[in-house]
């Protein structure tokens, strides 16, 4: 079975929610390897995860951007063979200051210090590109030593003439960082664009 059909069958077969961790000490034992998904508040973290596991609502948006707080883990297979942790959005303008701080260490903490992560895939709306907070996500994953993929969602919302514009310019951001991978993965969560060869990479970086 190639690595593409067998990330197809664990990632829409048995998905299940296992909890959410506000800090450090809620984190399940260290068992299977981790991918985790950062972005902004609304670039579209629950729909891609709902795409890639081919649920409606496995991840359910906060209704309130900056709300989710929480580490959320899924797993997937029977047994278990690898964990989806959902991070809290970051770059929401209506969080306290104490929030936000917060929201800091548990991550700065959870990348770290987890040494079953994978690999990190951050967010990036194909219509904004990459923001100054999504360069301190960055940062932060490569002073962490975690190797991560960089992500465009919705990318069916735009002419191809911009996406292309975004892609080159994602790509030089991402030549920056020492623990930028070089792939760029364009998707359309809504069109079902670049999801299986997504499927693949979580996979095979788990994987590895």
């Amino acid at each position: 079975m190639s690595l593409e059909e067998r990330a197809r069958k664990l990632l829409t077969g048995k998905v299940e929610f296992l909890l959410s961790a506000p800090a450090l000490h809620f984190l399940p034992d260290a068992g299977a390897p981790e991918i985790a998904f950062a972005g902004r508040s609304n670039v579209g973290k629950s729909s891609l995860l709902n795409a890639l596991t081919g649920r409606k609502k496995l991840a359910r948006a906060s209704v309130t951007p900056g709300r989710t707080q929480e580490l959320n883990y899924f797993e997937a297979g029977d047994p278990v063979e690898i964990r989806l942790v959902d991070m809290p959005g970051y770059g929401f303008a209506k969080a306290p200051v104490k929030v936000v701080q917060q929201w800091r260490h548990l991550i700065n903490d959870y990348l770290r210090g987890r040494t079953t992560l994978k690999r990190a895939l951050v967010l990036i709306d194909s219509r904004r590109g990459i923001k100054d907070v999504d360069r301190e996500v960055m940062k932060m994953l490569d002073g962490a030593a975690v190797n991560y993929n960089l992500v465009l969602t919705k990318a069916d919302k735009i002419k191809k003439s911009e996406l292309d514009a975004t892609l080159e310019a994602v790509t030089a951001e991402a030549r920056k960082h020492p623990a930028a991978h070089p792939d760029i993965h364009v998707t359309s969560s809504e069109k079902g664009m670049g999801i299986a060869k997504l499927r693949t990479a979580i996979l095979a970086a788990a994987e590895a």
